[in-house]
């Protein structure tokens, strides 16, 4: 869930899946619920996260929730697109958040608790589409992606990054929209050691719902479901080699 961060699980990586079957009646839609299709399109069946973290805010139904403030601006720090492939902190950090909001679904990924899901691959929509598909399904969760992002936050960052609406939501984009938040989580400054590794991890958990606090829960615990997927020290363990104490 996010507002404005992010969050992580698994050993440096996060988790989620689910398809569905397209019923022949639907085949010309671009969402489906459990009474047949509406909105015209031309889709299949989604990929669906249901990995162990919901969301940590009332508002935004996701796994991602706004960081009250985190020490200093974002940085502008620019950010090669490495995926959860890549080496490194970054590579490690998206892994480690691919595996707890995501899991197999990956890229594709749309948060479980979707009852009307996109009969499109996430991948394969335009912003303009996964807006569509949020304002024609009020009342559920839409996380939505890799990093499950949730609508609030999907347009803030898609505004700082430049992204048109009419740009596929592929993996470099999302890459893309992610390091805008480990940005604004201090990834700049804990790495130059102006920020404890300590402070860095915690303001990750304020963004990813399954990445573990200080406190060694998930900075919402029991809120919605949430629940941390990794330990501290495993968290710590991952991110020491490569951030200053």
């Amino acid at each position: 869930m996010i507002g404005q961060k992010l969050r992580l699980a698994g050993p440096l990586v996060l988790l989620c899946l689910v398809a569905m079957p397209l019923r022949a009646e639907m085949a010309g839609s671009i969402f489906m619920s459990s009474r047949g299709a509406f909105i015209p399109a031309l889709m299949q069946p989604q990929a669906v996260s249901s990995g162990p973290s919901l969301f940590a805010n009332r508002t935004g139904r996701s796994l991602f929730a706004p960081i009250p403030s985190v020490a200093g601006p974002a940085s502008p720090e620019p950010f090669v697109g490495l995926g959860p492939s890549g080496q490194g902190l970054l590579g490690g950090l998206r892994r480690l958040i691919a595996e707890a909001e995501a899991g197999r679904a990956g890229y594709d990924a749309v948060q479980h608790g979707a009852r009307i899901k996109p009969l499109k691959r996430p991948t394969d929509m335009t912003l303009r589409e996964i807006f569509a598909w949020i304002e024609a399904t009020p009342g559920q969760p839409h996380a939505i992606g890799l990093y499950q992002f949730i609508p609030s936050t999907l347009r803030r960052v898609a505004a700082i990054a430049g992204v048109p609406h009419d740009a596929r939501f592929d993996p470099a984009m999302q890459d893309r929209l992610a390091d805008i938040l480990l940005s604004e989580a201090g990834l700049a400054e804990a790495r130059a050691g102006r920020m404890p590794r300590r402070a860095f991890m915690n303001n990750l958990s304020k963004i990813w719902a399954g990445l573990p606090s200080s406190s060694g829960r998930s900075h919402y615990h029991g809120y919605a479901g949430n629940r941390s997927t990794i330990t501290w020290s495993r968290f710590e363990e991952a991110l020491r080699p490569h951030l200053p104490g």
